[in-house]
């Protein structure tokens, strides 16, 4: 439906044109072409985000095969294959992207990007090392502080997380992965605190709140911090606190939190009520 009230339209817009223009037909044409190419513009825009992600590496396949040397077509490939967990051969798009004429440093970040996402943290790390310094983006800066987390350079990691902190509005996400650092080599009171912060800026994100009680429980706390939650997330959060007390050998508060969760929990909570029943099967045996 869609392509026949375009093509009406071009029809249309065709015939004034020629109206106007007498037998002018080049400029008719290049009218045409230029309505074409903002017809594709949108078309692209539209399978970036709302299409299904194969149905967009399959157009821009066809895009790229047809106009090669249309970086736009080929970012458009490269970020489709993300999306549709192809990361290996997004990265083989975006390496051919980055010596394209017009690449910008935003593609070699985005290059980056994607060899982490393929587990390539050798070849992130090079491709970054490749960007001026003078290219400063949040992005950029998250990838530097993950790669020198996988190298276990503590001290690089924190300066580049603080960096990219302050390089967005929205740091909720790289607040939970620098948490998640700092409780990965023991500081769980830096990362509770990290961790706690991400909430005030995303307070619906479950995978922080189980982070925040995991750092919590690594100090012995095990009362749920004051954060919005609902029954269900109530129930969740207390089984990671009741695993969390008995792996660190307070087997007792481990099991009543345990008996929360089931006892909280809005619909049968199997897993917590498996873990209850093993223990009472350990302390019988």
């Amino acid at each position: 439906m869609r392509h026949t009230i375009f093509s009406a339209a071009l029809l249309g817009g065709a015939l004034a044109l020629a109206g106007c223009m007498g037998s002018d037909k080049a400029e008719v044409n290049a009218a045409l072409d230029s309505v074409n190419a903002v017809d594709a513009t949108n078309l692209s825009d539209i399978m970036l985000t709302v299409g299904d992600p194969r149905e967009a590496v399959s157009y821009f396949t066809r895009s790229t095969n047809e106009n090669p040397d249309r970086i736009d077509l080929q970012r458009g490939l490269a970020k489709s294959l993300v999306r549709a967990g192809d990361p290996t051969k997004a990265v083989a798009v975006w390496t051919k992207v980055v010596g394209m004429p017009g690449a910008t440093a935003d593609d070699k970040v985005a290059l980056a990007e994607t060899q982490v996402r393929a587990n390539d943290w050798d070849g992130a790390k090079a491709t970054l090392n490749t960007i001026p310094p003078t290219h400063e983006s949040f992005e950029r800066y998250k990838l530097e502080a993950m790669v020198a987390d996988s190298e276990q350079n503590w001290k690089k990691a924190d300066s580049f997380y603080e960096t990219a902190v302050g390089l967005t509005t929205q740091p909720a996400g790289v607040l939970n992965n620098w948490g998640f650092s700092k409780l990965s080599r023991g500081d769980a009171a830096g990362a509770e605190k990290l961790f706690a912060e991400a909430l005030t800026y995303d307070a619906s994100n479950f995978t922080t709140k189980n982070n925040l009680v995991m750092a919590r429980a690594a100090q012995h706390k095990y009362d749920l911090p004051v954060v919005e939650m609902t029954q269900t997330e109530r129930a969740k959060l207390l089984y990671t606190a009741g695993l969390s007390a008995i792996k660190k050998g307070d087997v007792s508060i481990g099991k009543g939190l345990l008996q929360d969760a089931v006892d909280t929990s809005p619909v049968y909570f199997e897993e917590a009520a498996r873990a209850l029943e093993a223990l009472d099967a350990g302390k019988q045996g």
